[in-house]
């Protein structure tokens, strides 16, 4: 830190400590900021149980001077002393938290439970279900009611929904390409290790379940057939007998056929044959290898979209995803393996029902042999067997038994019907493994599917409570988003601003569709089994029941409802913790590759700001490495600049500076607020002027760390009254 620097303001090291400075002789200070906010501008959070306990610590924070309060509730289902939720404020402290409003003249924002993180249900052991998705739902839910109270304003969540490489973080966009990792060269710009370019992970979860299933590594080879291709464009068939185009690289079967569908779980590619060796043909394969699978996949299913009229482009569930790609070549291998042994056993099962037959022919014809032949005359018939299966060794010296023939066959068909359950059990259960491998194969999806399938809805159900608990358009209630840490999605601002687009989407239809996706309940005699069966096929619309947020609003509408009751709380202190994971060009100098940085925060401000999609701001700072929630201006985040950029695009909404560290490293947290002030300029309003045309600075009335504050600009006569001690404020002692 350059204490030099103007811009830090006054420190006794190397300041004048007297009021022999350029304020004092009516100068413009050097340090004029670039962006002026006034003490009403800025406000504080207040975190329940922690910074403050009751009504009584919230007000104590209105009398020191804070004219914006975010009231924070730490407490995740039931709270405590140390932890409070919005439900352990009743009716009485919420009137007494209203009248104080209107009494002071200040405004409140609500933060909801610290504990919600992104709405996809996740619990303690990182798995995720709708259940725990609803009661996320409820948290935030409470937390809009008691901001309704307050009459009206933003409420806080963080997102962070899933956990994904840094090195990969990929959004859709035209090209289906764009790497939020890597600048415009592609030059990676984060990482979490110095391997995690090459081993980065990829969590993979059962949409059915919704519980973590598999975990995908990039440096993993796995071996994997090589697919039969036509080598050369002719004029042949396809596997249903018609004539087709066969173009060089389509895929073939092994009697030069087109296959149809490559994809099929039974007709479809097979791999290369080498008759020479009789092996089929395999390689060791590379995550990269599955990223063109994964295009090729979903071209092939696009098109098959667009023949059966089901509209012209992929939805999320559609999609296969390359991490989807790598884990069902895995499963593949499983899937086959129980298929082969179906069909082995399938045939052996052919064959024991024709020995049945053949023996119950055998025994019909004995029978009427039996009858015919009188008895004196039937040991013609007998035959010789033996009694268990041995060898030639042993068969000579154990002699065969003497059977009539319906005895014998009585034996065969018991062996028969043993061999049938067998080859029926086998082959049957291989083929139900099979299956069910295949069920799992394409039910193993990335995260960021069950986030567009039930996170945003989540959202959206939140925006629309939001909506109905709003009592006056002028102040509406706001779910505001937060970006919360890097490592987990929601943390880059174009994810956010994703999670945002989307769920403003959903909440349109919600509003604006008669009919929804299931999700409501129904009659029983209504819920008929092939539409609940109907409903479980992932990706699509499933069964639509009867939508009650239908508002019967035009789209447009919906559109501006949405805009306007689901925003984003941009973080500065957690958008600077990129700065960790920030991967330094080498040919720059320190000063340069921060610059660089500095660059990329500002720009996902702007792209967030241009988009009308924030809707509160929190102010902190760190030197990039970890939350400590150091006052703005303490640490190294661009904050001024960050917040200029808010200002150029309309922004009119809290600035909420959020104390941390100054509650444990300072005096107290409001320190960390005065602070902030100081940053931006503030005057001490009322508190005299060291000029006419220069309002007072915060560094003239708050303390020194030489323990005494600055030294009065005027001594009136040899008995004024010593101003070493000084109220914070500054009112002189007359």
């Amino acid at each position: 830190m350059n204490f030099g620097d103007l811009n830090y303001g006054h420190h006794p090291m190397v300041d004048y400590f007297n009021a022999m400075e350029p304020e004092s002789y009516g100068m413009q200070p050097a340090n004029k900021p670039d962006v002026e906010l006034g003490v009403q501008d800025i406000g504080m959070s207040v975190p329940m149980g922690i910074s403050a306990s009751n009504v009584a610590g919230i007000y104590s924070k209105i009398r020191m001077g804070a004219g914006k309060l975010e009231i924070q509730f730490p407490g995740y289902r039931m709270g405590n002393r140390q932890s409070q939720t919005p439900e352990m404020f009743g009716e009485d402290q919420r009137q007494a938290l209203r009248e104080m409003q209107l009494a002071n003249e200040v405004k409140f924002t609500t933060h909801a439970s610290f504990g919600l993180m992104g709405m996809m249900g996740r619990d303690e052991r990182g798995n995720f279900s709708t259940t725990g998705a609803y009661q996320d739902l409820f948290e935030l839910k409470r937390a809009v009611d008691f901001q309704a109270d307050m009459g009206g304003g933003s409420v806080v969540m963080h997102s962070g929904e899933f956990e994904r490489p840094m090195t990969d973080m990929y959004m859709d966009d035209e090209t289906h390409h764009l790497n939020l990792s890597r600048d415009q060269t592609g030059r990676l710009l984060f990482k979490q290790s110095h391997l995690q370019e090459f081993d980065a992970k990829f969590d993979l979860m059962d949409s059915r379940t919704s519980q973590k299933m598999e975990s995908v590594q990039k440096d993993r080879l796995i071996s994997y057939p090589d697919w039969l291709k036509s080598d050369k464009d002719y004029q042949g068939i396809d596997v249903n007998g018609n004539p087709a185009l066969i173009k060089q690289n389509d895929y073939i079967d092994y009697q030069g056929k087109k296959i149809l569908d490559p994809y099929h779980e039974t007709k479809g590619r097979v791999p290369k044959y080498d008759k020479e060796s009789g092996r089929f043909s395999t390689t060791l394969k590379h995550f990269d290898y599955f990223k063109k699978e994964a295009e090729e996949f979903n071209e092939f299913s696009r098109q098959k979209k667009i023949r059966e009229g089901r509209g012209n482009e992929l939805n999320f569930y559609e999609k296969a995803y390359p991490e989807e790609m790598f884990m069902r070549a895995t499963l593949e291998q499983q899937e086959g393996h129980s298929r082969g042994w179906a069909l082995q056993y399938g045939i052996e099962t052919q064959e024991w029902i024709d020995a049945l037959n053949a023996i119950d022919k055998a025994v019909e014809y004995y029978k009427t042999l039996d009858e015919k032949i009188p008895p004196e005359e039937k040991w013609k018939i007998l035959k010789q067997d033996r009694p268990f299966p041995m060898s030639q060794a042993v068969a000579e010296l154990i002699p065969p038994e003497t059977k009539h023939p319906l005895e014998v066959l009585q034996d065969a068909r018991r062996q028969a019907e043993r061999r049938l359950e067998f080859a029926r059990q086998s082959s049957g259960s291989q083929e139900q493994q099979a299956v069910d491998t295949h069920e799992t194969k394409m039910n193993l999806i990335t995260p960021i599917k069950r986030l567009e399938q039930h996170g945003l809805r989540m959202y959206a159900e939140s925006g629309i409570h939001a909506m109905r608990k709003t009592k006056d358009s002028n102040n509406p209630v706001v779910v505001a988003i937060e970006n919360i840490f890097p490592e987990r999605f929601g943390g880059n601002l174009e994810e956010l601003k994703w999670v945002i687009k989307k769920s403003r989407e959903r909440m349109v239809e919600m509003l604006t569709e008669p009919k929804i996706q299931t999700g409501v309940s129904r009659k029983p005699n209504e819920m008929t089994e092939e539409k609940l069966n109907e409903a479980l096929i992932p990706g699509r619309k499933g069964m639509l029941q009867e939508n009650p947020f239908y508002m019967g609003v035009s789209r447009e509408e919906a559109e501006k409802i949405a805009e306007r009751h689901i925003k984003a709380t941009l973080d500065t202190g957690h958008l600077n913790m990129w700065k960790k994971y920030w991967q330094d060009a080498p040919e720059l100098t320190r000063e340069q590759n921060d610059a660089k940085f500095k660059e990329w925060y500002l720009k996902q401000v702007e792209s967030l700001a241009k988009e009308n999609m924030v809707g509160n701001v929190h102010l902190a700072d760190n030197f990039g490495y970890q939350d400590e929630h150091l006052s703005p201006g303490q640490g190294n985040a661009p904050i001024k600049e960050a917040i200029a950029i808010l200002k150029k695009h309309g922004y009119d909404k809290a600035l909420t500076v959020e104390p941390g560290a100054d509650a444990t490293t300072d005096l107290s947290d409001f320190h960390g607020l005065m602070k902030t002030w100081r940053l931006f300029g503030s005057p001490v309003y009322g508190a005299g002027m060291g000029s006419p045309q220069i309002p007072q600075k915060w560094t003239d009335v708050q303390y020194s760390y030489f323990g005494q504050n600055r030294p009065p600009y005027f001594v009136f006569g040899p008995y004024a009254p010593s101003n070493d001690w000084t109220l914070w404020s500054a009112v002189p002692m007359e």
